[in-house]
């Protein structure tokens, strides 16, 4: 068992990383965050919420740089949190009901998608001129937007694996400003999030803080280095090292039934 001091090293280190590749790539640093508290033996319940603490802290800093740059759409990255924050506040009351050996499967289920995403994410999502949205497409997004904002809070990592792919293939967005643009929706959406799940009293506000200084850090270096970095190899290395984590959580999740 590690003292203290180790675990708020590691965890430093871990948001730095977190942070880095979350801001790079747009999606949640909660990814690599809360395999790494479940590892340290926190509960699901409080790894989601203090995760998604680091995460909220996380998307303000990458906003704050990306917004310097000039290349967030706020208007498409409001539109999405509308329909994304009532299913952040509902997702910490899922997951109370869920039991704790289950979460690794969910969990892993969701590295599993998520890592194949990003392993594959070029040839999967190609820019397309941008047009004009049907009603019905709209409504789509919404939903889709609301089930990002509950997968947000319940897990504890953030919908940027879902506000990117919208914002490619629906809205036409260039892959330049469509990050950052998550990362502002991101934002929004964690507050809710967060907000609920420090209500709950779930965070566990010490480990929260170590990731969060290191997230910091990192969302900082992710958007200065996200324009000149090799994405493609970067993906292909984080989607296989989350296919690798999701598997040892689905043989944890084995080894308890």
């Amino acid at each position: 068992m590690l003292d203290i001091i180790s675990t708020v090293i590691i965890l430093i280190a871990v948001g730095l990383g977190a942070g880095t590749l979350g801001s790079m790539l747009g999606v949640g640093g909660g990814i690599i965050m809360v395999p790494a508290l479940t590892f340290l033996g926190v509960s699901p319940v409080q790894a989601a919420a203090t995760s998604l603490f680091a995460v909220t802290s996380t998307s303000v800093s990458s906003t704050v740089a990306y917004s310097r740059q000039k290349r967030i759409d706020y208007r498409r990255a409001v539109e999405l949190a509308a329909a994304a924050i009532p299913g952040a506040v509902i997702g910490p009351f899922i997951l109370g009901q869920i039991a704790p050996a289950d979460f690794d499967l969910y969990f892993g289920i969701l590295l599993i998608a998520v890592g194949l995403y990003i392993a594959f994410r070029s040839s999967i999502l190609k820019e397309k001129p941008q047009g004009k949205v049907s009603s019905a497409t709209h409504a789509a997004v919404f939903a889709i937007a609301f089930g990002a904002g509950i997968i947000s809070s319940f897990f504890g990592v953030g919908g940027g694996v879902v506000f990117v792919p919208v914002m490619l293939l629906i809205y036409g967005m260039s892959m330049r400003n469509a990050a950052p643009t998550s990362q502002l929706t991101l934002m929004l959406t964690s507050f809710a999030g967060l907000f609920t799940h420090v209500a709950l009293g779930n965070p566990d506000y010490l480990y929260a803080i170590a990731l969060s200084a290191g997230a910091v850090v990192g969302a900082q270096l992710g958007a200065r280095w996200s324009k000149n970095a090799r994405e493609a190899l970067l993906q292909k290395m984080l989607g296989i090292a989350l296919i690798a984590v999701a598997t040892r959580l689905f043989i944890e999740w084995s080894g308890s039934r």
